[in-house]
């Protein structure tokens, strides 16, 4: 597995399941279309690009063109990567019939064509052996007061809204969106303040 050190953005799920064999890195999908209605999600997506840059890798047909250019326009160019695939004709073997434009998309793309779209975007392939920052754990949320205890439920959403994130985040969508943007230690930092 290649890890990654930029957050990749996927149009669906079978995308995420599809890149998610081939590179360790963030995975997040736009739910296809539904990038265009969900502010919320556009501005954490914003602070990924920001914190740790963001790879944008839709399908080649023109839901996912249409979907790229309303980031290219959403988020600073200086943050974002564009990933292409090749265009070709085909269909996924869970479906029973090709998309509209007859064009595979992310998820129906052999392991090494992903990665030399990925290479040619310019993502920051890291060596195995490079020092990665510590993650933030569960058990951090729960000695932090924000899971698992009184009032934790009261606290997790007042870091939420300091923290401009999603108000509606589970405990583990926030451990997850924490581990994109900060370290364990800023986490920390972040609470005693």
């Amino acid at each position: 597995m290649i890890r990654i050190k930029e957050a990749i953005l996927v149009e669906g799920r079978y995308d995420k399941n599809t890149l998610a064999q081939i590179v360790d890195a963030p995975i997040l999908e736009t739910s296809g279309f539904g990038i265009f209605k969900d502010k919320e999600q556009l501005s954490f997506l914003r602070k990924v690009a920001h914190q740790r840059g963001l790879i944008v890798f839709t399908d080649s047909d023109g839901a996912g063109f249409v979907i790229r250019n309303h980031l290219k326009s959403a988020i600073a160019p200086k943050y974002l990567k564009h990933a292409y695939i090749p265009d070709v004709y085909g269909k996924e073997r869970r479906k029973t019939a090709a998309g509209k434009e007859g064009k595979l998309g992310v998820e129906g793309m052999p392991p090494d064509v992903i990665l030399e779209a990925l290479r040619r975007a310019g993502a920051s392939f890291e060596n195995e052996d490079n020092h990665t920052p510590q993650t933030i754990t569960k058990q951090d949320l729960v000695e932090l007061g924000l899971s698992g205890g009184k009032d934790s439920s009261e606290k997790r959403k007042a870091l939420l809204k300091q923290l401009e994130l999603p108000e509606h985040m589970s405990a583990n969508a926030m451990l997850q969106a924490l581990n994109l943007l900060y370290t364990a230690e800023e986490l920390r930092q972040l609470i005693q303040e």
